[in-house]
């Protein structure tokens, strides 16, 4: 469970290659929900009540604070509970006035745009992340988890081909229960409240995948050579932004074995703590 900061009164404490969309969804959508948090909501974007509803409960259920001012904001980040979200050749940041989000909505951002830009040729851009609930604009509907850090906006894009692709996939990942997404229309643009738990199990499960077919295209040898990799294990030091999402990444394993040979449960971690990291490259 995340650590809590003070919480406003109405919410419990927190702590496709370039071949085309149809290869890249398939890549996107390889890995079977293990899990099922809601019936998606109408499957269009359009958005509802209902979807506000879901992602209520789910920030609920992460024990999410809505975060009220900046001087909040920058305590979870010094805490590491957010972390910054840093644009690279395949994304942008546009008027974002707080570049943090939960540890697991930026490894989100960061696979859904390089499989953007791969399948359209432009970059994907962010327009909004976490917002205060004292900073949120006029028209932000009371309910919006912006607030809690698991929410993020992206630029409608002016290339048909482009907005096609990506809302192929969100709507793909919606099925598979991981987001919520709705093209608001003022002004318009793709509202995606991300699931955090859900998605980091539906991306270890790809990479579980991953490793199964490498295994059973390289020979019956390869699962005991990643047995003993895993029993290989060298210590490591957190540091301030850190999270398990990205240190297994570096480090060529999954969040799941980190978690198991660490004894953690969820994804709190702090600066100064020292882990075991499988040596699994």
């Amino acid at each position: 469970m995340t650590p809590s900061g003070v919480a406003s009164p109405h919410v419990r404490n927190n702590v496709a290659p370039r071949a085309g969309p149809c290869l890249a969804c398939m890549l996107i959508l390889l890995a079977a929900p293990l899990f099922s948090p809601a019936p998606a909501s109408g499957q269009s974007l359009r958005g509802s009540p209902a979807s506000l509803d879901i992602q209520n409960r789910i920030a609920r259920e992460h024990d999410y604070t809505y975060i009220e001012t900046a001087e909040r904001v920058r305590r979870f980040v010094d805490q590491g509970w957010l972390v910054r979200v840093r644009p690279n050749r395949d994304f942008g940041l546009h008027a974002v006035s707080f570049p943090y989000a939960r540890p697991e909505v930026v490894l989100f951002i960061e696979r859904l745009a390089g499989q953007y830009r791969e399948a359209c040729g432009e970059q994907l851009v962010v327009t909004s992340l976490t917002r205060p609930t004292t900073r949120q604009p006029r028209n932000a509907s009371s309910r919006s988890v912006h607030p809690t850090g698991m929410a993020i906006d992206l630029r409608y894009s002016r290339d048909k081909r482009c907005r096609g692709w990506l809302e192929g996939v969100l709507l793909g990942l919606e099925r598979a229960g991981v987001l919520d997404a709705t093209l608001e229309r003022y002004p318009l643009h793709y509202h995606v409240a991300l699931f955090p738990r859900h998605y980091a199990t539906y991306v270890d499960n790809l990479a579980t995948r991953t490793r199964m077919a490498e295994s059973t295209t390289s020979g019956s040898s390869q699962p005991s050579t990643r047995t003993a990799q895993l029993a290989e294990r060298a210590a490591y030091t957190i540091q301030n932004g850190d999270s398990l999402w990205e240190i297994a990444r570096q480090h060529g394993v999954s969040v799941n074995e980190l978690q198991a040979v660490n004894g953690i449960d969820g994804s709190r971690i702090y600066a100064g703590q020292v882990i075991d990291v499988p040596l699994g490259g």
